[in-house]
């Protein structure tokens, strides 16, 4: 029997960001990182689902500065 293989989170980041890119397609991404496509659609999916997460709740500990060229 295989043993299951664990990635890291900011592994699964980077894949799904390349996922949701669009410069490749996932088959391509898939093979690139030696994964099963439907691994590469998953975490592009959960990606996608948790973007809103990112920008909701709770008031930010310090302002967001930006550099002004």
């Amino acid at each position: 029997m295989a043993k299951r293989r664990n990635f890291t989170d900011q592994f699964e980041a980077k894949v799904a960001l390349e996922a949701l890119r669009g410069d490749k397609t996932v088959q391509e991404i898939a093979a690139q990182h030696q994964l099963h496509p439907n691994q590469v659609s998953t975490w592009k999916r959960q990606a996608i689902e948790g973007m809103a997460d990112v920008f909701s709740g709770g008031k930010r500990k310090r302002p967001l500065s930006f550099a002004v060229c």
